[in-house]
């Protein structure tokens, strides 16, 4: 081989690689609830490299996510009056075992925090994936705002005091307390998270909200699950600049199934571009909390694999889109 050619080869390679390396957004993950769980059962995992930890830090560094969104969820099983001190202790968590012991990765708490991230630095954001860690009190609410809380769910998929979740048959909307969480968020620039709201609370929100997001929904008229959004759904979370971001559970990406391929995930990007989302899409796994999962996509060093499919269908400018720049571009003002 020519000494020309290997430096072209050499050069095209490099260029591949930089691709790959393309910086990645994730507004969803359970990693605190499976520290928690660790906890609890005496142990403590080590977040750098915890082989059952889909998003641990060796992880997130391979796969090149630069901001990572940790959720609060709490089992709905769980009494009532242990809730809050649940939630407490994977905020705890959160600042022990991922910020305390990773000088690299740094708590996101306000979006203007984003910016100022250095190269090797990874962002780190609260949310919360269930307003029943706070119950009826808008002091607990307000705390978690001070604690770096960023988005705020409603509801996971039962009903609580503030709304009803897709799992709820009654199907109702918010009740008052649901609303001022709501009008809350808007005041404190906070996301109201629409992915596991009922259809009639999802309504709701979407009249009140200024920053309506999904944090990790697909598209219900490529696969019909109750998680998913409609197309009237989806129209009005872009018509109000809301983000959707796309989620890896194979039951989420083609109905009663428990496998899933990238080819089979792009077709829901494809649907909810053609419905006007190429500015507002993005990724929400849900690592660490799903069972199955996407082939060749199965934690977060594989953000390479679906960033190369994805430059197959689409050009470089719409996958940082979709990777990163949209996320950037539609924070809360």
């Amino acid at each position: 081989m020519n000494h020309q050619l290997k430096y072209l080869l050499d050069l095209l390679k490099h260029a591949k690689e930089e691709m790959v390396r393309m910086k990645v957004i994730d507004t969803h993950c359970d990693a605190l609830l499976k520290l928690q769980q660790g906890m609890r059962q005496g142990l403590t995992l080590n977040y750098r490299n915890e082989q059952t930890i889909e998003t641990n830090l060796n992880r997130l560094r391979k796969g090149n996510v630069k901001i990572q969104f940790y959720a609060i969820f709490i089992d709905p099983e769980i009494p009532s009056d242990e809730k809050w001190q649940h939630a407490l202790e994977q905020i705890d968590l959160f600042y022990s075992e991922i910020i305390g012991k990773n000088p690299d990765i740094k708590q996101i708490k306000n979006w203007e925090d984003i910016a100022k991230l250095k190269e090797r630095e990874i962002g780190a954001v609260l949310t919360l994936e269930g307003a029943d860690a706070f119950g009826n009190s808008l002091v607990k609410l307000r705390h978690l705002y001070r604690m770096g809380v960023l988005s705020i769910g409603l509801t996971w998929n039962n009903a609580n005091l503030c709304a009803d979740g897709v799992g709820e048959p009654r199907g109702s909307g918010l009740t008052l307390l649901g609303k001022e969480v709501v009008k809350l968020n808007n005041e404190n620039r906070i996301w109201t998270d629409v992915s596991h709201l009922s259809v009639n609370s999802f309504w709701d929100v979407m009249e009140l909200a200024d920053y309506p997001f999904a944090s990790h929904s697909n598209a219900r008229a490529i696969c019909d699950h109750p998680r998913n959004l409609t197309n009237d759904q989806i129209e009005a979370m872009f018509n109000k600049n809301g983000l959707i971001q796309l989620v890896f559970n194979p039951p989420f990406i083609n109905e009663q199934k428990q496998t899933a391929t990238i080819s089979d995930l792009i077709t829901h990007i494809d649907h909810l571009c053609a419905l006007g989302g190429e500015k507002q899409i993005g990724f929400g796994s849900d690592f660490d909390g799903i069972t199955s999962f996407v082939k060749d996509l199965e934690n977060a060093s594989k953000y390479p694999v679906l960033i190369n499919e994805l430059l197959k269908h689409y050009n470089e400018e719409q996958v940082r889109g979709f990777a990163y720049e949209n996320f950037i571009a539609n924070l809360p003002k």
